[in-house]
């Protein structure tokens, strides 16, 4: 089933938009959240102590090494600030951001399309649950079916009575293990894109498994994988074998920790992640080009953090733009390729089918 007069149209929340509008994509990326559901507390003292400073210059070395463990850090809900920094991405040529946040993570919608006016970008908003740790519990006794009419009113109506639609699906939160709701989460998800031919982004659990564990319940539930993204793959699956058994799913392969580099905090329960830099990022991206993955590839910022903005020095909304395309081309990708990654492949997914 699909939405008739959606079909090849971007949902964004100022309306629909030809998919063709859509123009240079960031897929994930978050302008306003509270994400405060992500923070992991310190252990040491002195730690503790600019755990609870606001973030200003005298915490922010500490903070490259801390990210997730000073509250404010990960927090953005300055409206004006969030403005400015996605002008950014607009200076650098960008045309679309898909604001990631959903129930869990703070979801302004009102003031979203305060700032898709105010800058001219079409902005994208998600529906669905995040993580459970970021949930009121009330919530995990609701049904499958319950949460897929939410998803679709979000998508068909808008959130609650403001007539802003969502977009996408996502992002699906999960975790390592999963937990309970987090299962009928991504089962709702599923229902909802079959009613609605919506898009659905996944945040996997903290776990090498964890995209392929999620995976295996959507493939399961009948999903449409062509329609269907897994975040934070770079910062996930760091063996080839595992990154080519879920392409081979049909799915998009989202590298959205562009800028993050080397160093990603452990959270409680999960296993140390080496990130790659960026370089090995791009070969990682051609080795999946050459295996024929091209058009299932998208990249993103990820930006969850107040150090990763322009304004406290971190790389802003225009990294790729400014700095990863340069490093793309030197290594011998082409514009074109470029374009499928930036433009084309965020265009297919996000238009609906």
């Amino acid at each position: 089933m699909s939405i008739s007069w959606m079909v090849g149209k971007a949902q964004t929340v100022l309306g629909p938009v030809d998919g063709e509008a859509l123009g240079v994509t960031l897929p994930h990326e978050h302008i306003l959240m509270d994400g405060a559901a992500l923070y992991a507390p310190p252990a040491a003292s002195s730690d503790k102590g600019n755990s609870l400073k606001p973030v200003d210059w005298d915490i922010l070395s500490w903070l490259r090494y801390h990210p997730f463990e000073n509250v404010d850090n990960l927090r953005l809900l300055d409206e004006e600030l969030g403005t400015r920094e996605v002008l950014c991405f607009k200076a650098a040529g960008g045309r679309t951001v898909v604001d990631q946040g959903n129930n869990g993570l703070g979801r302004d919608v009102n003031a979203l399309a305060r700032i898709s006016r105010v800058t001219g970008l079409n902005i994208i908003m998600g529906s669905g649950y995040y993580t459970a740790n970021s949930l009121n519990p009330a919530v995990f006794s609701k049904s499958v079916e319950e949460m897929a009419d939410e998803i679709v009113r979000d998508v068909t109506e808008g959130v609650g009575i403001t007539g802003i639609k969502a977009g996408i699906i996502g992002e699906v939160g999960t975790s390592w293990p999963m937990h309970d709701f987090e299962k009928k989460s991504l089962l709702a998800a599923v229902k909802a894109q079959r009613q609605t031919g919506a898009p659905i982004n996944v945040h996997p659990g903290r776990h090498p498994d964890g995209p392929m564990n999620a995976a295996r319940i959507l493939v399961d539930a009948g999903a449409d994988m062509s329609r269907v993204a897994f975040s934070h793959i770079d910062g996930r699956i760091r063996t080839r074998e595992g990154r080519l058994a879920l392409a081979k799913l049909g799915c998009y392969i989202e590298y959205d920790l562009f800028g993050y580099e080397g160093h990603f905090p452990v959270f409680p329960g999960a296993d140390p992640i080496d990130l790659p830099n960026d370089t090995t990022r791009i070969y990682e991206l051609r080795d999946l080009m050459d295996e024929g993955f091209l058009d299932r590839l998208l990249i993103s910022h990820d930006i969850v953090c107040k150090n990763k903005l322009v304004r406290y020095g971190g790389w802003g909304y225009a990294h790729i733009s400014n700095y990863v395309v340069p490093m793309m081309l030197r290594r011998g990708i082409s514009a074109d390729v470029i374009e499928t990654i930036m433009v084309k492949n965020p265009r297919r997914l996000m238009s609906f089918v």
